[in-house]
């Protein structure tokens, strides 16, 4: 469900159970089953360490069903009792986000998601793909049966999972939308890394400069498909004429969810480890430096104009 984060219970505060422990007494304790908040939903999930971080608790979870590469630490605002009430709540939340009733708790999904950042991104989109057409954002029709393993592991900044949750916050909660054209786009962005890697290295490189391209190719294609949420699809048809390129006009925030997909989509392309390797480091150079300039880079504030369709539809997407 996540690789391990250690600021990620902050990041989910729309989720918050409304439980603040005592400074002193942990509300749960190790080997307890809980349900977790990851993204929107919640999820069966064990206590495995209790710590006491500056006067806040700390807990170390196992998602159950998931592989122990995605437990991660949490805070106190992202689990509640394993309860029947808690139960029927979240199988309320299950039902409001579409998702299959044969889908328990993430099991079948076919990668996990990042973080708890990540997972407002993901978690619900790879459960979605197994639910058969009940998406979220996602419509890549892609098949549930690619291995956990075989996933290429991209380490999203701590500051870039939260720009993530702030970014599902405001379209889908808040219905504002980015306003577009972005300035600067994703092209633009793709060219400013260029210098920049130039600059460092004193050269241009083929390699850096073919990644670009693949991430530019990958963006103009996997956006209309994997990217949008289904409030900001109308925009998108309203932006995108005339086979404009999409990234001539999207920019930061909708870069970023790329990259949250990335595993998904490398996982259908025969790469030799060596270079998936090589890879790997690239982007994550690539996310540092988006990391860098994140507040050049993105809006701290999206556009509540917009969003006119699917107010009264849900917040499922």
């Amino acid at each position: 469900m996540g690789n391990s984060s250690k600021d990620d219970s902050a990041s989910d505060g729309d989720t918050s159970s409304g439980d603040t422990p005592p400074s002193k007494s942990s509300l749960y304790s190790e080997g307890e089953k809980v349900l977790a908040y990851h993204g929107p939903r919640l999820y069966e999930a064990k206590v495995q360490k209790a710590e006491l971080r500056k006067k806040e608790w700390r807990y170390f979870v196992h998602y159950l069903g998931w592989n122990k590469n995605w437990d991660e630490w949490v805070g106190v605002d992202r689990l509640m009792k394993h309860t029947e009430e808690n139960v029927v709540k979240q199988q309320a939340l299950d039902k409001k986000q579409g998702v299959d009733k044969n889908v328990k708790s993430g099991r079948s999904a076919q990668t996990k998601p990042k973080s708890s950042t990540d997972a407002k991104v993901e978690k619900e989109d790879l459960k979605n793909n197994v639910s058969k057409g009940k998406k979220r954002k996602s419509e890549s029709g892609v098949e549930d049966n690619v291995s956990l393993e075989k996933l290429v592991k991209i380490q999203i900044p701590s500051t870039l999972r939260k720009q993530l949750v702030d970014d599902w916050e405001f379209v889908t909660q808040q219905d504002k939308l980015v306003k577009l054209p972005r300035s600067p786009t994703v092209d633009d962005i793709l060219t400013k890394y260029l210098e920049y890697r130039a600059k460092k290295d004193g050269m241009m490189t083929d390699s850096i400069g073919e990644i670009l391209k693949g991430i530019r190719c990958y963006f103009d294609k996997a956006l209309p498909v994997m990217l949008l949420y289904k409030k900001e699809r109308k925009q998108y048809h309203e932006a995108v004429v005339d086979n404009v390129s999409p990234s001539t006009i999207y920019g930061a925030e909708h870069l970023l969810r790329l990259f949250v997909k990335l595993p998904e989509l490398l996982a259908f392309v025969n790469i030799e480890e060596e270079t998936l390797t090589r890879l790997q480091q690239k982007v994550l150079d690539f996310l540092k430096f988006l990391q860098k300039n994140q507040s050049t880079f993105f809006l701290s504030a999206y556009d509540g104009s917009k969003v006119s369709e699917g107010k009264g539809k849900g917040k499922d997407d």
